[in-house]
């Protein structure tokens, strides 16, 4: 191929489809119609000699050639934004742009609304969405930019994924106030463990597993749990525990918030669970740029100014 005849704009379509894996999210990411990205991309195909995407249902599959050269296409264009990028004088109110972040539900309640009103104040062209945790593997996200930040418990992540301390997330036991089965208990009280081991648990699980933290420190001391439900969101968990008889051990956050909306009691834990930390990751090629800084700081303030670490 002729570097000369290919239209560079076209990298950019394609490393949208790559995000997106859909003609018309690839085209709301970019700011370009249903058509015009169907065009580019027929000519992408033309240029490359491969379909680079076929479609099943609703969402476009990149084929072997595509998952080849994604890499490659979102470093380039990486390169090039960090060219483009002021260095001095930064200033968010002539910012305009969309940043991806990953995470459960939890801070879809807790940390996005606020978080919503503190930047629209001082920088009204910048767009905030949350993925949910499902999207896919977290090092892929942040390695392909399909997300500018995850917030998530520590990881073992690569050495180029550069991570920030958010707070820390320990573990209460939420049941619903109409649950006989606790209605002896004051709320507030550390939960009996013989109790806590017998009546049927919700938990949080965004991979479908029935087990984690919690189970892991009963079984250090010789003890189970019944797990008969497991949900992918937090806000489900609540709902579940506050209209039925399950119990759940939930982050004290989320138990809080939930408590002003749900019928729920909150006791202390049984046991010591280890406490688990949550950090802010991103990828060490955006570490210097300034609007991808000034969005961490911003999402860190804003989690400081909710009071996360304060009992």
């Amino acid at each position: 191929m002729n570097m000369n005849s290919l239209d560079l704009n076209l990298i950019r379509v394609f490393d949208a489809l790559m995000q997106e894996k859909s003609v018309t999210r690839a085209g709301e990411r970019i700011g370009l119609s249903q058509p015009a990205v169907s065009s580019a991309l027929n000519r992408l195909r033309y240029a490359l000699g491969d379909q680079l995407f076929v479609r099943r249902g609703n969402d476009m599959v990149a084929t072997p050639r595509a998952e080849e050269i994604a890499v490659l296409a979102r470093a380039a264009l990486a390169s090039i934004e960090r060219m483009i990028q002021p260095s001095q004088n930064f200033d968010p109110q002539r910012l305009e742009r969309t940043f991806s972040m990953l995470g459960a539900d939890f801070f879809s309640m807790l940390l996005m609304p606020s978080l919503a009103m503190r930047i629209g104040a001082v920088a009204p062209g910048v767009r905030l969405r949350l993925l949910d945790m499902a999207r896919g593997d977290v090092t892929r996200l942040l390695q392909d930019d399909a997300v500018d930040v995850a917030m998530l418990r520590e990881l073992d992540l690569p050495d180029w994924i550069t991570s920030a301390p958010l707070f820390k997330a320990p573990f209460v036991i939420i049941a619903g106030a109409g649950n006989s089965s606790v209605s002896h208990l004051t709320p507030g009280q550390v939960f009996p463990l013989d109790l806590f081991c017998s009546l049927p648990h919700a938990m949080h699980s965004f991979d479908g597993s029935m087990s984690g933290l919690v189970d892991e420190a009963l079984a250090a001391s010789g003890h189970t749990r019944r797990v008969v439900l497991a949900l992918p969101h937090f806000q489900a968990v609540g709902l579940a525990v506050a209209r039925g008889h399950h119990i759940a051990a939930v982050p004290r956050q989320f138990a809080e918030i939930a408590c002003r909306t749900m019928d729920l009691l909150v006791f202390a834990p049984p046991l010591h669970i280890p406490v688990p930390s949550i950090r802010l990751y991103w990828h060490a090629r955006h570490d210097g740029e300034a609007a991808h800084q000034w969005m961490r700081n911003q999402i860190i303030a804003e989690v400081q100014a909710l009071g996360f670490d304060t009992p």
